[in-house]
């Protein structure tokens, strides 16, 4: 039996220059608040849902009282050759250990490679201690080709030594990513380490990246008015969960690499 469900939704589009972006639930939710945030403002439609055994072994009771499996989604939206189409995956949760991560960061490269995908981007929160006030954006990637692309003042590509490794998909991609030859970068902002904590200012400064790069042309001026509803809706479906993935993860590398680390993702 296959450990991936993946549901197709609707008919398979044609995307040209294809970008792909991913924002899982990591520290601070920082990339999942900003793809979350990018679906609904450019209207994407959804593609995929792909549930798994590897997911957390849990279920959430929806405002219906009725149950739902925990998921990973992938949208897509086309811009008619006036810029890159993107596909956007956002969800619930990360696989749990590291044999689903890989596994899940490979079946999502064979999509990207079944759409002709020329990049990728990976968005995560890197923790700190104290509460940013102006959070910092640092990058990093899979060759120098695509840090010097995207190379701007509103970003440090200076980030040995600031962080430990990068957890979960979001490093995966990347590093998988490099073997097929398909050039991929990830964002990450600061934000505060604490479980319940969002990092709705790191996605902000990383949606502002975005847009800038990818001429996206968003209204950052609606992730303010949204920040309420955002929060309630995230806080109650992935803290519990993505804890379980966290700490797991956490448990794992501090046996090997002995210390602090940081979660990244």
């Amino acid at each position: 039996m296959s450990t991936w469900k993946i549901d197709q939704i609707g008919k398979k589009p044609i995307l040209n220059n294809l970008i792909f972006i991913e924002g899982l639930p990591g520290i601070g939710n920082v990339g999942k608040v900003a793809v979350d945030f990018l679906i609904d403002e450019l209207d994407a439609k959804k593609l995929y849902e792909i549930t798994s055994y590897s997911f957390p072994h849990s279920v959430f009771v929806n405002e219906d009282n009725l149950v739902e499996l925990p998921m990973i989604e992938i949208f897509y939206k086309k811009f008619n050759g006036k810029r890159p189409d993107l596909l956007l995956m956002g969800g619930d949760v990360q696989p749990t250990d590291e044999v689903s991560s890989y596994e899940f960061s490979d079946k999502v490269l064979d999509m990207i490679e079944q759409f002709k995908g020329k990049e990728i981007i990976t968005l995560g929160g890197i923790g700190l201690a104290e509460v940013p006030k102006k959070p910092k954006v640092y990058c990093t990637g899979n060759s120098k080709k695509i840090i010097d692309k995207y190379k701007m003042d509103m970003v440090d590509s200076k980030l040995y030594g600031v962080v430990g490794p990068i957890v979960g998909v979001s490093g995966l991609l990347m590093g998988l990513a490099k073997r097929r030859k398909i050039d991929a970068i990830s964002f990450l902002a600061e934000t505060y380490g604490h479980p319940m904590y969002l990092g709705i200012k790191g996605s902000r400064e990383i949606l502002k990246v975005l847009d800038k790069k990818l001429n996206l042309k968003i209204d950052m001026n609606r992730l303010d008015k949204e920040i309420k509803e955002i929060e309630g809706d995230i806080i109650k479906r992935t803290e519990q969960l993505s804890e379980v993935s966290k700490q797991a993860a956490i448990k794992k590398l501090r046996s090997k690499f002995g210390g602090e680390v940081d979660y990244i993702g």
